[in-house]
C-alpha cells in the first residue's frame, strides 16, 4: 500500500501502539480513584499532560484533554460566546474551515448569533486585515484555522492574535493540521484557544487537546459530569489513548526539523512530478510542508480516487470528514467546474518517499491516458 493521505489520519508506530497496551492490560486504574492504583495512573495523565504541553509551548495547567479535535472546536466556540455573551452576538470565521468549525458556528447562527464568514482569495489565501476588518465591537469569537487541511494554506494566526490583543474578542484556532507540522508555540502564537488532535501526528484515534489562554476567564464546561481536567472537561480520562498521545509527541518531535525537512522536499518533487501530466494543475498556495492539492482538470475527483485505491494508493478527494460530499474549501475557491471537479488532495508524512510519488504519479497518468475526461 502507498499512503498519500496523511491529511486523513497517520500511521500508528509500533512504539505507539505498545504504549497503548501496556495501558490497557497493566495500568489501568481510574485516575479519578483514590487508591494506590488509580493515584499512580492520575499522576501518568499528568506526565503525558506535560508532554504534549511541553511540545505546544505551554503550561501543563493551560492543556485539557478531549476525545477529538471536534469537540475542542466546539469546546472553544461556546466557551468564547459565554464568556463574551454581554460583549455582542457576532463571530468572525472563513468559509473554508474545518466542518467542526462551521457546523459550530451553524448552531450558534441558530441560537441567535450572526456569523461573518471570510471569503478566501482563488489560491486559498486569507490575509489577517480581512479577517480584522471583519471585526465589530460586537464580536466575540474569530476562528481561524491554523493550516488548511485541504489546500495546506498557513493562515496569519499571530498577526490576527496582534490585532486583537487590545480587544475583548476571543480568538480560536483550529490547529489540528498545524501542531507539529508548522513551527510555532502556544505562547508566541497568542491564540486563546489552540485545537490539537493526536491521529494527525502517529497517534490514536480518540484523543485531543485544547489549550486554553490566560484571556479566558473560567472557561465554561462543554460538557457536565463528574469533574475530571480540573472540573472543565468531565468524563473518566482515556488513558490509553492520552498515552499514546503522549508517546506519539515524543517520537514527532525528534529530530522534528529534519521530518519536517523531509516531507517539504516530497511536497516539492510531488509538485514538479505531477506537474508534467498533462492537464493537471496545482491547486492553492499552500506552504504547509505535508499537502497538496491537485486538479486533473476534466476528469472527476471520485473516480481518480477509486482507480487509484485499486492499485494500492491511497489518496482523497478533499477532506475524509465529508464522507464523499462535495468540498466546501473547493467550492469557496470559485473554481471553473472542470477544475473544481477534478481537486485530489496528496497528504505526506516523515515515512513517504520519492518512490511513492513516482507510483503515484504513474498511476495518474495512466488514469489521464486511458480515461474519457466525463467534465
Amino acid at each position: 500500500m502507498i499512503y498519500l493521505d496523511h491529511a486523513a489520519t497517520t500511521p500508528i508506530p509500533p512504539e505507539v501502539a505498545d504504549t497503548m497496551y501496556e495501558v490497557l492490560k497493566s495500568q489501568f486504574g481510574n485516575p479519578s480513584s483514590q487508591y494506590q492504583l488509580g493515584l499512580d495512573m492520575k499522576k501518568q495523565v499528568e506526565d503525558w499532560r506535560k508532554t504534549v504541553a511541553g511540545a505546544l509551548g505551554c503550561e501543563a495547567k493551560q492543556l485539557f484533554f478531549t476525545s477529538c479535535g471536534t469537540e475542542g472546536d466546539n469546546w472553544a466556540v461556546q466557551a468564547a460566546c459565554w464568556q463574551n455573551r454581554h460583549l455582542g452576538r457576532h463571530i468572525v470565521t472563513t468559509a473554508v474551515e474545518h466542518s467542526a468549525v462551521l457546523e459550530a458556528c451553524r448552531w450558534m447562527e441558530k441560537q441567535g448569533y450572526e456569523v461573518t464568514y471570510i471569503a478566501p482569495d482563488g489560491n486559498g489565501g486569507i490575509t489577517a486585515e480581512q479577517v480584522l476588518e471583519a471585526v465589530r465591537p460586537d464580536t466575540a469569537l474569530v476562528s481561524v484555522m491554523m493550516v488548511n487541511n485541504e489546500l495546506g494554506n498557513v493562515y496569519p494566526i499571530a498577526e490576527i492574535a496582534k490585532g486583537l490583543a487590545a480587544k475583548k474578542t476571543l480568538l480560536h484556532t483550529d490547529a489540528v493540521q498545524g501542531f507539529l507540522k508548522v513551527p510555532f508555540t502556544a505562547r508566541a502564537l497568542g491564540a486563546d484557544f489552540i485545537t490539537i488532535s493526536a491521529h494527525k501526528i502517529g497517534g490514536p484515534k480518540g484523543a485531543g487537546a485544547l489549550y486554553i489562554g490566560p484571556r479566558v476567564r473560567n472557561p465554561r464546561p462543554l460538557l457536565a459530569g463528574g469533574g475530571q481536567e480540573g472540573s472543565f472537561r468531565s468524563g473518566t480520562e482515556a488513558t490509553a489513548q492520552i498515552a499514546g498521545f503522549a508517546k506519539a509527541v515524543e517520537l514527532r518531535t525528534e529530530n522534528l526539523a529534519d521530518k519536517l525537512a523531509h516531507m517539504a522536499a516530497v511536497k516539492a518533487y510531488a509538485a514538479e512530478t505531477l506537474s508534467a501530466i498533462p492537464d493537471l494543475r496545482i491547486i492553492g498556495s499552500g506552504t504547509a510542508p505535508h499537502i497538496l492539492s491537485v486538479s486533473l482538470v476534466g476528469w472527476p475527483s471520485q473516480n481518480i480516487v477509486n482507480d487509484l485505491s485499486g492499485q494500492g494508493i491511497c489518496v482523497s478527494a478533499g477532506s475524509a470528514c465529508h464522507q464523499g460530499r462535495p468540498s466546501h474549501v473547493v467550492a469557496a475557491l470559485k473554481l471553473p467546474k472542470r477544475v473544481a471537479g477534478g481537486v485530489i488532495r496528496l497528504s505526506f508524512g516523515p515515512e513517504t518517499s520519492q518512490a511513492d510519488i513516482d507510483a503515484c504519479a504513474e498511476a495518474l497518468r495512466r488514469h489521464h491516458d486511458t480515461r474519457m475526461p466525463m467534465l
